[in-house]
C-alpha cells in the first residue's frame, strides 16, 4: 500500500469517550453549598411538571467532562487542519479578526427592537456593507434580509414575479440550464413557475442556439448559476442577457461562484437583472454545521422597488433608519434585518482585504483550482477541456474501470487526512469529482492533496479492494448511507 501522505494520528480506542458508557454511580462533577434558605416544594408552587423521566443520566467527575469534550474535538475535522476541497461550496477560511470585530460589545450585544437612535452603529454597517455590496456586483440596489443562498433565490424570484404582474405580464415558466445548482428548480417551482431545463453545449456552457428555440413571451427569467457548476464561465453571457431581454424576460444569477469574480467582472456590467450572494461563501463568513447564512439579493434599478421591506435608508437629518412604505415591495422575507453577525463579519472581511486583496483572493482561487487540474490531469478523467475557474470537475471514468467510483475515492480520501470533494455533482458529469480549493490553501498542501489523490489513483490499480473497503482509519467503517438517510436514529437510547 502506498505511504499514507498527512494521515491523522488517532490513538484513541472507538469507544473510549462515549459519555453514557462512562458513567460511574456517586461522582459528581458540581458541588453546590448547604441550603441557606427554606426548602419549597417546587410542585404545589409551578404546579405539576410535564418533564418526562430522563431515565439513567451518566454520573461522571469534572475532569471526564472536560476530556469527553476536547476528545471529540479532535474527532472533528476543521479548515484549523487542512482544505476543504468540497466543490461548489467555497468552504475557505474565515479569519480572526471577523470573529474579533463581531463580538463588539455593541454589535454582539445589538437588539433589534432597539430604537433607531441608538443604532445608527449597526445601521451604518447595513448600509455600508449594502454599498460595497452593490459595487461589487455592479448592480443598483440590494437587500440582505434573505438568509442563505435558497432563501436569496426564492427572494429574487418573487420579486421576478411581481415585475411582470406589475407590466400586467405573468409569465409561466423559468428557463434553468442542466448545470445550474440544486436548488434553482426547486425555488422556481415554490414561486408558481413550470421548469424547463436548458442543456448544455460540448464546452459545458449554455447552448445559445438552444435558449433562443425555446426563449418566448411565457419565460419570465433564466437561471444561470456563472461561472457553472463546472466550474466553467459562461463565455457568451452578454449574448444570452440579449437573448433574454429581447422576449422581455429576466436574467438571474445564481451568485454561489462568486468567489471566482469579485474584483474582476462586475454580474450587473454584463446583464444580469437580480442576482443573490452568499456571504458565507464568497466573503468568508462561517458556512457549514447548518448556519446561519446569509444571502443578500441584488438587483437593478428596474426592480428596485419590489426589494423587501424595510429597507435601510438615509433620513432628510442625516441619521440612518428605516422605510416601511413601499407599495409594491414582496414584502418582509425575514425576522427583522436578516442574521447581522454575518454582515459584520463579512464587512470586516471587505474592508481588510480592500479592492487590491479583493481581486487577489479572485486569482488565487483560480490559480489554485488549475494547479490542482493540472496536477491530476491524466490520473483522473477530465470530461471538458474548457478552461476552469475556481473549482474543477472530474469524473471516474478511469477508476470505474476497475470498480471504483467516486464515493469509494472520496471516502478513502479521510484515509490520507483530508475531507472528502464533493462527490457525484453537478449532474451532467456521471462521477462526478468536484474539487475546490479555495485561495486559502498554499501550495504546499494543493500538493499534499494531489499526492494523495495520485496515491489513492495507484491503489485503484494495484488493490483496488483497499480503496472499496475505505475508510480505515475512523472509528466506524463506512456507513449505509441510505440507510441512515431513511431510518435515521435521531436519540441515544440505553444499551443500544
Amino acid at each position: 500500500m502506498k505511504h499514507v501522505t498527512r494521515k491523522a494520528t488517532r490513538n484513541v480506542n472507538q469507544n473510549e469517550g462515549l459519555i453514557f458508557e462512562k458513567s460511574s454511580s456517586g461522582k459528581a462533577a458540581w458541588k453546590l453549598p448547604p441550603l441557606d434558605v427554606p426548602a419549597v416544594d417546587t410542585a404545589a408552587l409551578l404546579g405539576p411538571s410535564e418533564r418526562k423521566d430522563l431515565g439513567n443520566m451518566p454520573e461522571i467527575s469534572e475532569i471526564e467532562i472536560i476530556r469527553h469534550f476536547t476528545r471529540l474535538s479532535t474527532w472533528n475535522y476543521a479548515i484549523d487542519l487542512g482544505m476543504y476541497p468540497l466543490g461548489s461550496c467555497t468552504m475557505k477560511y474565515n479569519p480572526r479578526v471577523n470573529e474579533l470585530v463581531v463580538r463588539l460589545d455593541g454589535l454582539a450585544n445589538g437588539h433589534p427592537y432597539q430604537p433607531e437612535p441608538i443604532s445608527q452603529g449597526a445601521l451604518r454597517i447595513i448600509k455600508t456593507l449594502s454599498e460595497c455590496l452593490t459595487e461589487i456586483t455592479g448592480m443598483d440596489a440590494i437587500t440582505l434580509q434573505p438568509a442563505a443562498g435558497a432563501h436569496g433565490e426564492l427572494t429574487g424570484l418573487l420579486m421576478v414575479r411581481a415585475y411582470h404582474e406589475s407590466n400586467g405580464d405573468p409569465r409561466k415558466k423559468i428557463l434553468i440550464p442542466d448545470s445550474a445548482h440544486g436548488t434553482n428548480p426547486a425555488t422556481a417551482a415554490m414561486v408558481g413557475y413550470k421548469v424547463e431545463n436548458l442543456k448544455s453545449n460540448a464546452e459545458g456552457m449554455v447552448d445559445v442556439a438552444a435558449l433562443t428555440a425555446q426563449m418566448n413571451e411565457d419565460v419570465a427569467a433564466l437561471m444561470l448559476t456563472n461561472p457553472n457548476t463546472l466550474g466553467v464561465f459562461e463565455q457568451e453571457i452578454h449574448k444570452i442577457a440579449e437573448i433574454m431581454h429581447a422576449k422581455g424576460g429576466l436574467l438571474y444569477m445564481d451568485g454561489a461562484n462568486m468567489n471566482a469574480l469579485v474584483g474582476k467582472v462586475r454580474p450587473g456590467d454584463f446583464g444580469v437583472d437580480v442576482m443573490h450572494l452568499n456571504l458565507h461563501k464568497t466573503f468568508s463568513t462561517p458556512h457549514g454545521g447548518g448556519g446561519p447564512g446569509s444571502g443578500p439579493v441584488a438587483v437593478k434599478q428596474k426592480l428596485e422597488q419590489f426589494l423587501p421591506t424595510p429597507v435601510p435608508i438615509t433620513k432628510p437629518d442625516g441619521t440612518l433608519g428605516f422605510e416601511y412604505s413601499r407599495p409594491q415591495s414582496v414584502g418582509r422575507v425575514r425576522a427583522f434585518h436578516g442574521n447581522f453577525g454575518m454582515f459584520v463579519r463579512a464587512l470586516a472581511y471587505i474592508l481588510a482585504n480592500g479592492p487590491d486583496g479583493l481581486r487577489q483572493t479572485t486569482e488565487d482561487a483560480v490559480l489554485n483550482a488549475n494547479y490542482i487540474r493540472k496536477g491530476l490531469e491524466g490520473v483522473y478523467d477530465l470530461p471538458y477541456s474548457t478552461p476552469s475557474m475556481h473549482e474543477v470537475v472530474f469524473s471516474d471514468k478511469l477508476q470505474a474501470r476497475k470498480g471504483v467510483k467516486t464515493m469509494d475515492i472520496a471516502k478513502r480520501l479521510i484515509d490520507y487526512g483530508f475531507h472528502p470533494y464533493t462527490t457525484a455533482f453537478p449532474l451532467i458529469v456521471p462521477g462526478a469529482l468536484m474539487i475546490e480549493p479555495t485561495e486559502s490553501e498554499p501550495k504546499e498542501e494543493l500538493d499534499l492533496f494531489i499526492e494523495a489523490m495520485k496515491s489513492i489513483a495507484e491503489e485503484v490499480e494495484e488493490d483496488p479492494q483497499t480503496v472499496l473497503d475505505a475508510p480505515h482509519s475512523t472509528r466506524v467503517s463506512r456507513l449505509d448511507e441510505t440507510a441512515a438517510a431513511r431510518k435515521p436514529v435521531l436519540r441515544w437510547k440505553p444499551g443500544s
